[in-house]
């Protein structure tokens, strides 16, 4: 008798892993075996396009051919080495990145992912400026260790809040404005203005860091206003302070930039980055370090390291990873299908379905955010996305939703024929709900 892979797979799952923010005993989950492209399948071979790129980290696609022959090379001639050495690939994995950052950098700090990456650039602002606070947004997810976690904004931080010396203020999104805009030059401006009384309030001179997404990702993919990034850099020079940008989610091509940040006049003094710098085949993360904070640590010890910092498997899947967007156009190939085909379908939803209240992105980085009511925005409830869920995973599509969202958010290589497809799926399905609440 042959065994029934799929339904092994699930016993095993819910009998022995423990899932991240997640009830377990509710929890029932697809089983992925195999994917390619913008495509994953089963053991039985049923076929789903990967429109979450698993968690937003997928963007050259699944099972890219010279990523994976560069782990197994790499595994081959040196599987693992500690950090305190010096290592050819690891050396050549930050150049790599750095080629891509802004003039005045020319050091990175590797992590194992997104959150350590916030941490330890939080630390580094902390120590070089001798501030204590760091600011960010309520509106924001910044991962799940101890400050990055306190920096988040969302419900995740209230079960969570063990580290010290964060605040929080408003970010600018005028479909759902905290500040009765109704332009985009209003909400920016009255955003600065409210960011700047916050760093006020909190006295200028106890403030280490300001903590953002370039664009805010799991919060709603909320492209920020004109002028406002830009602001935000003012403020920051204005009062001696250290502007972070996490570009973990929205950096390495998701946006149809190298990083989000290009987009909008503004440059950091720390980048974080993780997900798309190898579409997450190997785990990894990073501090991408201005001259300045970097030659605060020339004669002085950074506190801090990881046993798998500069991973050589990982370092040699960035390699690879930067070299093939490089030379295929992954990322300029993520700026057209956004502005071409997707923004353009998801307008079309838009008008159609009386559920969908706004939709707002860039590159391969969208939303659409669902309301039971157009006039009031209020936003749909859970059993709707639940709902929607099911009807899209059962049309072939897997879904990304966050609260009263769907993301469309598939890996940056994904086809025209491909967006498509999907796009007839998302309409199927809104119909579908639609049709079951009238």
């Amino acid at each position: 008798m042959t065994e029934d892979l799929d339904a092994t797979a699930k016993t095993l799952d819910r009998a022995h892993v423990f899932h991240s923010w997640s009830a377990q005993a509710a929890l029932d989950l697809p089983v992925i075996a195999g994917g390619s492209g913008t495509t994953v399948w089963d053991h039985a071979g049923n076929r789903m396009l990967d429109f979450a790129s698993q968690l937003v980290n997928v963007n050259i696609g699944h099972q890219h051919p010279a990523v994976v022959a560069a782990i197994q090379a790499q595994a081959a001639e040196l599987a693992t080495i500690g950090p305190a050495t010096a290592s050819l690939v690891r050396g050549r994995a930050a150049q790599r990145i750095l080629d891509k950052a802004p003039d005045g950098f020319a050091k990175v700090f590797f992590t194992n992912g997104g959150a350590d990456a916030n941490e330890n650039a939080i630390r580094m602002a902390r120590l070089h400026t001798g501030r204590d606070t760091v600011l960010s947004t309520y509106r924001s997810y910044h991962g799940n260790t101890g400050a990055a976690i306190v920096a988040t904004g969302d419900w995740r931080r209230m079960p969570n809040q063990y580290a010290r010396g964060h605040a929080h203020f408003f970010g600018p999104y005028l479909y759902r404005s905290e500040f009765w805009a109704t332009t985009p030059e209003e909400e920016s401006a009255r955003a600065l203005h409210h960011l700047e009384r916050v760093i006020q309030s909190e006295g200028p001179a106890t403030i280490a860091a300001i903590l953002l997404e370039s664009v805010p990702g799991t919060a709603g993919i909320l492209v920020p206003p004109p002028g406002y990034l830009a602001g935000v850099r003012a403020l920051c020079d204005r009062y001696g302070i250290i502007l972070i940008l996490d570009e973990v989610m929205a950096g390495f091509g998701r946006t149809g930039r190298w990083f989000a940040f290009e987009g909008y006049d503004v440059v950091p003094d720390l980048i974080t980055f993780a997900k798309g710098v190898n579409s997450g085949y190997v785990p990894v993360g990073g501090v991408i370090i201005s001259d300045a904070i970097s030659a605060t640590f020339d004669d002085r010890v950074f506190p801090g390291g990881l046993t798998y910092s500069g991973h050589p498997l990982a370092a040699a899947s960035i390699v690879a990873s930067i070299d093939a967007m490089e030379n295929e156009g992954i990322v300029e190939h993520a700026r057209r299908i956004g502005s071409e085909a997707i923004g353009p379908a998801l307008g079309a939803l838009a008008e159609k379905h009386r559920l969908v209240g706004e939709v707002r992105g860039e590159g391969v980085f969208w939303a659409i955010e669902l309301v039971s009511d157009r006039e009031t925005r209020e936003p749909v409830g859970a059993d709707v996305i639940g709902r929607l869920k099911k009807e899209l995973s059962s049309r072939g599509l897997l879904p990304f939703a966050a609260d009263n969202r769907i993301h469309v958010v598939p890996p940056c290589v994904v086809t025209d024929d491909e967006v498509a497809q999907a796009m007839s799926i998302y309409d199927e399905a809104l119909t579908s709900v639609e049709e079951d609440l009238s």
